[in-house]
């Protein structure tokens, strides 16, 4: 432990009886002599001399705002120690009174970066000898675990002993939020708080202290007897406004009520990381009906391949209902990719009631559209199902007299890509039509018919690798991919399969056509019979692409044919009809694995999936910083996995050396205010806390998902 002499005299050693410069420009004989600067004199509010913390109080000190009195030992100045003696003499009335003695550092309490709970703070300091020795440790943490050293200043005040603390955020950090405050309090100091000792009872508040909502910890005697009253929830939303005036925008501040009733501010800072919140008017989306098509990861091309289809179609079919405006559905898609998964828009499907049901009843425009659609939806409805017979005679005349890929010219391998994407539309289109016009036709679907199929091909002895040749319609068992194996569900363990072992080998793209008439499929509705056909088109096109892979890696133009899916529609095309690839190819990198997008959710500014918080629960835990994340539950000892979640019991600041490079974390307790709180959303990592029974529940290598939103943890390896 450094000692404030020892300290001095290293000082002086260093500085070889000169001045020098430091990191910030200034002479280091600028601040000798200054000893102990009272936070009432201009000096103390130098970010530069005094550190932030300090700093920002002195500015408090100077505009009213209620803040104990006290002193600042600038940086880099252990100052006279006379002078200092007689500062601490004053402030402690002769050693009897207490006193915290804490960092401050020009590098914490930033608009960038609040490193909160990284530097020591000492409490209940008595004496001259202890008083020393805290300064000696404040100084000590400014050597930072990565090796650096921070510049310190050291604050000292009078330690008061509070009837109740908390932390109080002038807007609300989870929600992103700045017409409301968020305030969590507890019996006692804030230093239990932001510690993760103990959850406090959240208040949230409208910004002239009108109580929103109140939620205390389970199980805690603050359910029956609330720490704060009104009256002071009042005080503190005229504490917070006050202090954003002063400093320009919402602040972090650590408060406390003494014995009297009277409000303290102990610390302010700006809020550093606010989660990102959608627009007023943003879409709602969600992997909706969707997912049934695509339920995994997309690489750009499949989204070119499988999504840019089922949009036109999904749009035309909306079109022809009357569901929605043409310039609407102009203008917005009904499907897209978010972070490479499917989303559609649901209010467009109908997915989801409107947001104001009276006005939308009472608007005539959907009305309208319905009658000006209604002559065409009756004759539709009649002619749909012999209309889908032949759309579905046509593809399967084209699969059956298209050749084997590798037989295709270039141009014919091209055209007939085009026309899968064109089909596709169709394809789609009719689908959704016959699902909503169409009345159901028993209980045949094509997922029935798959299954079965399924287990005589397997009753019959047929190999796995040739059970979709014989069988195709099990392929609507399994979504499209042009990565990796095609899988069947039950496959047996151990079965040697290739990538390209389902290749069409006697000359047909497809066998749909050329089966004996035991082999099709059993008669489905015509929806059923469209689904099993928009996937028959979609394994075509795995093969077509898959081989004009191969020929730009023969040509030397793509390194890896595995790495086609890197490539939009538009460059593979230019490419097979002897264009260049793109000069980034090589340093496109495949997606990293997402975790499912929410049921619901809308879309801030960056493309960030803002989760729709659901009524009537909140998940599993408390969502502290937004975001989602996949990974791997570590418990913080033994071999760090890549993608590693942290699932702790508490909120320890200790913990925040192991968060860069967290997947997320999640905790059995904590409050969204503590210190590692506020790194945790500094670092964007999605974090959720109150997840009851965490550690036993998620043991180290369990497949975890969450959601720092919804406080949602989930166990099972995302699609």
């Amino acid at each position: 432990m450094t000692t404030l002499d020892e300290r001095h005299e290293e000082e002086r050693h260093e500085d070889g009886g000169h001045d020098g410069d430091d990191p910030g420009g200034r002479s280091a004989l600028a601040t000798r002599g200054l000893g102990a600067v009272p936070l009432s004199r201009p000096t103390a509010a130098l970010p530069h001399l005094a550190g932030s913390k300090a700093a920002h109080l002195a500015r408090a000190t100077g505009a009213g705002l209620p803040v104990l009195p006290g002193f600042v030992v600038p940086y880099e100045d252990v100052g006279d120690p006379a002078a200092l003696r007689r500062a601490w003499h004053q402030l402690s009335d002769g050693g009897t009174r207490p006193l915290v003695v804490r960092s401050s550092s020009p590098q914490e309490d930033t608009q960038e970066s609040s490193l909160a709970g990284q530097f020591a703070s000492v409490l209940d300091v008595r004496g001259w000898r202890d008083f020393r020795t805290a300064i000696g440790t404040v100084l000590d943490s400014a050597h930072r675990p990565d090796g650096s050293t921070a510049p310190m200043a050291v604050l000292v005040q009078p330690m008061l002993v509070a009837r109740v603390g908390g932390v109080l955020f002038g807007a609300d950090p989870v929600e992103g939020r700045t017409d409301r405050m968020l305030v969590s309090a507890v019996r006692g100091g804030p230093d239990t708080l932001v510690s993760g000792e103990q959850p406090g009872t959240n208040y949230w508040l409208s910004r002239w202290g009108r109580v929103l909502r109140t939620e205390a910890p389970h199980g805690s005697p603050a359910a029956n007897e609330p720490p704060l009253t009104s009256s002071e929830l009042g005080r503190l939303a005229r504490l917070a406004r006050h202090a954003e005036r002063v400093f320009g925008g919402p602040q972090d501040i650590e408060f406390g009520f003494d014995e009297g009733g009277r409000l303290w501010l102990f610390q302010s800072r700006p809020i550093t990381a606010m989660a990102a919140r959608p627009p007023r008017r943003a879409r709602l989306l969600g992997p909706g009906p969707v997912a049934e098509t695509l339920p995994g990861q997309l690489e750009p091309l499949e989204e070119d391949l499988w999504l840019a289809p089922m949009n036109r179609g999904l749009a035309a079919a909306l079109d022809i209902g009357g569901s929605a405006p043409r310039r609407q559905l102009r203008r917005v898609p009904v499907v897209s990719a978010v972070g490479g998964r499917a989303a559609a828009d649901l209010r467009l499907l109908g997915v989801v009631p409107p947001v104001h049901r009276r006005l939308a009843f009472l608007n005539p425009a959907p009305g309208a559209r319905r009658l000006g659609a209604a002559w065409r939806v009756g004759r539709l409805t009649a002619a749909l199902p012999g209309l889908a017979v032949d759309l579905v005679a046509d593809v399967d005349r084209r699969l059956a007299e298209t050749p084997a890929p590798g037989e295709l010219p270039v141009p014919a391998l091209v055209s007939t890509l085009r026309w899968t994407r064109t089909v596709l539309v169709s394809l789609h289109a009719q689908e959704a039509l016959a699902g909503a016009l169409l009345p159901a036709h028993g209980t045949a679907t094509a997922a029935g018919a798959a299954l079965t199929a399924l287990a005589e091909a397997r009753a019959d002895g047929v190999p796995e690798d040739r059970v979709a040749v014989v069988e195709p319609v099990v392929l609507a068992l399994v979504p499209p991919s042009l990565r990796g194996e095609l899988r069947l569900p039950g496959e047996r363990p151990g079965e040697t399969r290739t990538p390209n072992s389902l290749s069409y080998e006697d000359g047909s793209a497809s066998r749909v056509a050329t089966l004996p008439e035991t082999r099709r499929p059993a008669s489905l509705p015509p929806r059923e019979a469209l689904r099993v056909r928009i996937r028959w088109v979609q394994e075509l096109q795995v093969r077509l692409v898959r081989e004009g892979a191969r020929r730009l890696t023969v040509r030397g133009g793509l390194s890896d044919a595995g790495r086609v899916g890197l490539l939009r529609w538009e460059e593979f095309v230019a490419a097979l009809e002897g264009g260049r690839l793109p000069g980034d190819v090589k340093e496109r990198l495949p997606r990293a694995v997402s975790a499912p997008l929410p049921d619901a959710f809308r879309l801030a500014d960056g493309g960030v999936v803002v989760a729709e918080r659901r009524a009537g629960g909140d998940g599993s835990g408390r969502g502290v910083a937004g975001g989602r994340a996949a990974g791997t539950a570590w418990d913080g000892t033994g071999p760090r996995p890549p993608d590693a979640i942290l699932v702790v019991r508490t909120l320890d600041p200790a913990l925040a050396p192991l968060l860069p490079g967290l997947a997320g974390l999640v905790a059995q307790t904590g409050s969204p205010l503590s210190h590692l709180a506020v790194l945790a959303r500094e670092f964007g990592l999605p974090t959720v806390a109150g997840a009851t029974d965490a550690v036993r529940r998620f043991p180290p290598g369990s497949r975890l998902t969450l959601d720092g939103t919804t406080g949602d943890v989930q166990e099972g390896e995302p699609r």
